[in-house]
């Protein structure tokens, strides 16, 4: 890093030449690689699921507005009205952010290439089910997913692998992307002529552990031997209102699988924990915050801090503006942090894409269609869509 209290932005630089098209090589690359893919009938669709993100700042109150009123991530009284006024609220203050990281996120450029590799790999490692396309569906922005499911429709794969990009389930998110395709359906007629499969988690697959790891390493070697051994190791994932932990949202024991997974990759290394970021709202969320932990740890005398976004697998507004501008920068600066360094995402490590084209290959191969995980409900379950999610979801998968 050279300065203390500096964020080191891993991938800042490359989003801002993407966003602002000044890498022209990559997106040409790109381009030609979806133009090419698209040509060809796929026999296996892979369909990656996640958020998503605004790709300018005049799609974030559009964005906003379908977070708001999904009831599926967040509940609100009156939250037909409360919803909107929020999104329309927020607006400014979110524009604002994404402009401070080059103008929007980077989520579906990342997607699209990892998609791009992945695909590339299953051709070679399983041409039984060859060729494979992948194809993105966003929860909250473009592509949205029942749009990318129309254009799944006409190109008519055999079969069609749901692939969730979180890769520890909560209901509000992966849960929320799976409600959205049996909403979709519900209202229209079901495809008779493609085989369904679901792949909703994958927080220890043991790729995606040495991708983290090999993320945690590149960071320590940056730090100055006398430091090394001490620097905190500190996981963050976003939050949960207690209401969803309470009620047995799987999510927080999923991280803590991941994190112990990881750190025993490393040999236990380093002093680590786990702590939460972007708390929305005034309820009770899982704790510490991430900004409090790195206030409690200074206090406590320790100065030299590793973040790793443990439940993220690409760059996007919470790591480039809430870990790498408040936190590393800001946050650092106030509380008088030595040095502090953030992991990069996955994006496209080598193993991270070998993780993602062996763990759909071995899905293909052993006949798997769905996880019994995925279809239980939390022990306290009260939404009546997920009860008729999951029993949808069993009989696709069961045909």
């Amino acid at each position: 890093m050279g300065t203390p209290n500096m964020p080191h932005l891993n991938n800042a630089p490359l989003f801002l030449l993407l966003s602002k098209g000044l890498s022209k090589t990559f997106t040409k690359w790109v381009n030609f690689s979806t133009i090419a893919r698209n040509d060809v009938k796929p026999k296996t669709a892979v369909l990656m699921l996640n958020m998503g993100g605004p790709q300018t700042t005049d799609q974030v109150h559009d964005y906003l507005l379908r977070i708001m009123t999904d009831r599926d991530m967040i509940q609100l009284p009156v939250q037909s009205k409360l919803g909107p006024w929020i999104a329309q609220r927020r607006t400014p203050e979110v524009q604002k952010k994404y402009k401070e990281i080059g103008g929007g996120s980077p989520i579906l450029k990342w997607t699209e290439l990892q998609g791009e590799l992945m695909c590339k790999e299953l051709d070679r490692i399983s041409p039984e089910t060859a060729p494979h396309k992948h194809y993105v569906g966003f929860r909250y922005v473009n592509p949205l997913t029942e749009n990318t499911l129309q254009q799944i429709e006409k190109d008519g794969p055999e079969r069609l692998v749901l692939f969730s990009q979180y890769p520890q389930y909560s209901c509000a998110t992966s849960g929320s992307s799976f409600n959205s395709i049996y909403q979709y359906y519900k209202n229209n007629n079901l495809p008779s002529n493609i085989k369904w499969s679901v792949i909703d988690r994958w927080g220890s697959n043991p790729l995606l552990v040495k991708t983290f790891a090999d993320r945690i390493r590149e960071e320590l070697d940056k730090f100055c031997e006398t430091k090394r051994k001490n620097v905190v190791i500190l996981f963050t994932a976003h939050s949960l209102p207690l209401k969803a932990v309470n009620r047995g949202d799987p999510y927080p024991a999923e991280i803590g699988a991941s994190v112990q997974m990881v750190m025993q990759e490393l040999g236990y290394c380093n002093p680590y924990s786990l702590a939460w970021q972007s708390k929305v709202g005034p309820l009770p969320w899982l704790a510490p915050a991430t900004d409090d932990a790195i206030k409690g740890y200074v206090k406590q005398g320790l100065k030299n801090f590793i973040l790793v976004p443990i439940a993220f697998v690409n760059e996007h507004i919470e790591t480039l503006h809430e870990l790498d501008i408040e936190y590393c920068d800001e946050l650092a600066k106030e509380v008088g942090v030595e040095e502090i360094r953030r992991a990069a995402t996955p994006n496209d490590h080598p193993l991270f894409i070998k993780a993602l084209s062996t763990i759909v290959a071995d899905h293909l191969k052993n006949g798997d269609k769905v996880n019994p995980k995925f279809l239980m409900r939390c022990p306290m379950c009260v939404n009546p869509r997920c009860r008729e999610s999951k029993n949808w979801y069993k009989n696709i998968c069961s045909r």
